[in-house]
This record gives C-alpha cells, sequence and structure tokens, in this order.
C-alpha cells in the first residue's frame, strides 16, 4: 500500500486533510514509488493502481477530482458537475463526500476550512500562485472571512533549499514591502525563499490566523517526498481533503 500522513491542525468537525509520501505504491525508475500524478511520464497503470491504493488506505468516500495544474490562479468548484480534470490550481467544495485533491513536489499544498465544517478548500501554491494570488482567489471562492477559516501548510521546499533570483523576490516584495524578511541574501548573490514565510504573509492579510503545518522541507527529506528541485525526474505527492459524508 501506499504511504500517507494526516495533516496535524486543529481542524473543525467533519474535516479530513492528508498528504501522501513516496513511500509504497508500484511506480517505478525516477517516479519509484507512490506517484500520484498523470503527467509525468509514468505508467499510466501504474498511477491508477496508486490511486486505487489512495482510496483504500485513506477510505475516500469517492475519487478525488484531479486538476491540470498551471501554476495560476484558477480555482475549481467541486460540487459533482465539475468538469473531468479541470485546468485549476486550487479547488472548493460545500458538499460532504466531495474528495479535493492537489500535487505537488516542492510546491506547497494549503488546505483551508471554515470554522464550522461546511466549507473546505485545496490550493497548489508553488511561488507563482502565491505572487498571483492563489490563496486569495481561493479564499474568495469558499466565501468565508478570513478569521473563519483555518489552513494547513504541508510539506514543501524549505529556504535551506530554495534559492530564487530577483525577480521571484521583486513579485513579493514590491506589492508588500514586509514579505522581504522571507527572503535572505546566499554568497551567490541570489536569495533563499520561505514558501512558508509568504504564504502565512499572505493568509495573514486575509485575516487568516489559525495556520497549522510548515516546516518540513521535500528537497532535504528524500526518504519522504518527491522533490522537482532536487531530482527533476520525479512523482508527486497529493494533498487530498474532504468534508464527511453527514
Amino acid at each position: 500500500m501506499g504511504g500517507y500522513r494526516t495533516a496535524d491542525w486543529p481542524a473543525p468537525p467533519g474535516v479530513h486533510a492528508i498528504v501522501t509520501t513516496r513511500a509504497g505504491g508500484v511506480s517505478a525508475g525516477a517516479r519509484a514509488g507512490f506517484n500520484l500524478a498523470a503527467h509525468v511520464g509514468d505508467d499510466p497503470d501504474a498511477v491508477a493502481e496508486n490511486r486505487r491504493r489512495l482510496r483504500v488506505a485513506a477510505g475516500l468516500p469517492a475519487e478525488p477530482l484531479w486538476l491540470r495544474q498551471v501554476h495560476g490562479t484558477g480555482v475549481a468548484v467541486h460540487d459533482g458537475a465539475a468538469a473531468h480534470a479541470p485546468e485549476a490550481d486550487a479547488a472548493v467544495t460545500t458538499e460532504p463526500g466531495r474528495v479535493l485533491a492537489v500535487l505537488t513536489a516542492d510546491c506547497l499544498p494549503v488546505v483551508l476550512a471554515s470554522r464550522d465544517g461546511r466549507r473546505l478548500g485545496v490550493a497548489h501554491a508553488g511561488w507563482r500562485g502565491l505572487a498571483a494570488g492563489v490563496l486569495e482567489a481561493t479564499v474568495a471562492a469558499l466565501d468565508v472571512q478570513g478569521e473563519d477559516l483555518v489552513a494547513w501548510l504541508g510539506p514543501a521546499i524549505g529556504p535551506a533549499a530554495f534559492e530564487v533570483g530577483e525577480e521571484v523576490r521583486e513579485a513579493f516584495v514590491a506589492p508588500d514591502p514586509a514579505t522581504s524578511t522571507a527572503f535572505t541574501g546566499n554568497a551567490r548573490g541570489l536569495w533563499q525563499a520561505d514558501l512558508y514565510a509568504l504564504a502565512r504573509r499572505r493568509l495573514g492579510r486575509l485575516g487568516v490566523t489559525e495556520i497549522a503545518g510548515g516546516g518540513d522541507c521535500t528537497y532535504a527529506q528524500a526518504d519522504a517526498w518527491f522533490s522537482f528541485r532536487r531530482d527533476r525526474d520525479c512523482g508527486r505527492m497529493a494533498t487530498v481533503a474532504w468534508l464527511a459524508p453527514r
């Protein structure tokens, strides 16, 4: 079976969130283990089996809504009428039993839930999505005030491994100078960026104050996580969330 970890956060009643690890699964080669992505050159039968194992191991109430992620700000509404694999980098639902998912291998997965347990969202937030406003778009789609949301930050590349250029820093600092604290200069004249800090800043500006998770580094923890920056050719983890059927 494939492995996963349950999100460690003050989840509202009936809200479930997990993130898969790279352990287990049937994928081979560069994507060996529990790869859940169909777009990375893996054997389609292996991906299908991994997704089946995920449903069984985690006891999912339905097949997740898998997205075609493009590092943008599109948000899919999973209400039963959602298109198959919509192009979006976030998804929301208000319906119990609908399963949301985003795929990552260094980018930051974010889960958002209303405190009453009736609204749920997940977002794929790499630096491009964060800068473009994917978290703002997700909160807007949830139609809940920030103070009425709780958030969980899944595994992402840590600041010690995430070297970026000046253009990335400027994408955040130009509109919000306070984000400069999320960047540390290095000896190469570049910047070490803290995705977790950038996400917390964005969520805080939206009024979200209860934020759990953060701290894992997908690049450094090779036994647990896929990392695109470390390996280039690799699989993807899935962050999966759902509202329990009532």
